[in-house]
């Protein structure tokens, strides 16, 4: 289907979404569910292809320079190239994240075409304990049909809501420990538990690493995510015995967590610049 090539606000009949946090929500659900298909580079144009469809909800209509400029500008000489991109683009098709529709000038030539970002079928939302499953071609929805499903939206906040509140440090009952699922490695366990004892508290912990760890797409690397994990509940550790407030340690550890994996990242692609 060829449409006629127009400001981006002329495209909004072909949004998906009501709002830009529903995109947003949707969005996020692809990305847990299908952030494994893609390398690290192609994962750094998909997001910021994204971004560009912010002002109509869902729908992006710029030229891949214009996509590969914003991302040079925003990581420099570790920027993406055009056939990072483009595979990108096929993976994202195929799978069913979004729908691209042909644009044409009035002269006959070919413009930029935009990018319809798809809902996330509900009935496939990703499962937190299970990182991993079959690869399944999600056919895209009709792009044309525009509605507000308030059980959906819910169902998506509820989806990312993942901080929840741990028990606070408290008198040490060692026992409590011994039932946390076998799981989770020994050495976060034996540390954790002398802060938090309660089994549910040393869970969330690692729950979060987990999530963390996919998120940054080091999920398989199950030494480096023991490690890391480690490090950031003991640098939590610290801030709590120098006194200073923390109102929710779990998310305090995520964000710390959060941050090794993304400094580890650009280390990673910084040698790889280098070596290349």
């Amino acid at each position: 289907m060829t449409i006629k090539s127009a400001v981006i606000e002329s495209f909004a009949e072909y949004s998906q979404f009501g709002s830009l946090k529903e995109f947003n929500n949707h969005f996020e659900m692809w990305m847990a569910d299908k952030k494994r298909f893609f390398s690290k580079g192609e994962l750094i144009g998909l997001k910021r292809l994204a971004r560009f469809a912010a002002k109509v909800p869902g729908v992006a209509n710029a030229k891949i320079g214009t996509v590969l400029k914003a991302i040079y500008e925003e990581y420099g000489e570790m920027g993406i190239s055009r056939s990072t991109f483009k595979r990108m683009f096929l993976k994202a098709s195929e799978i069913g994240i979004f729908t691209v529709y042909e644009t044409g000038r009035k002269n006959g030539s070919q413009s930029s075409n935009p990018y319809v970002f798809n809902r996330f079928p509900m009935n496939e939302l990703p499962d937190g304990d299970q990182l991993s499953h079959p690869y399944k071609t999600i056919i895209p929805s009709e792009t044309n049909i525009k509605k507000n499903n308030k059980r959906e939206e819910k169902a998506a906040e509820e989806q990312s809501s993942e901080l929840t509140e741990v028990k606070p440090i408290a008198e040490k009952t060692p026992e409590e420990h011994l039932f946390v699922s076998d799981r989770i490695p020994s050495d976060f366990v034996n540390l954790v538990k002398y802060f938090y004892p309660a089994e549910k508290s040393i869970e969330e912990f690692w729950r979060m690493s987990k999530v963390a760890a996919y998120r940054n797409n080091y999920e398989q690397e199950t030494d480096l995510l023991l490690s890391l994990s480690l490090d950031s509940f003991k640098q939590l550790v610290r801030k709590l015995k120098l006194k200073v407030e923390v109102k929710n340690p779990i998310a305090y550890f995520t964000g710390i967590l959060n941050k090794k994996f993304q400094e580890l990242y650009f280390e990673e692609l910084y040698n790889m610049k280098q070596v290349g």
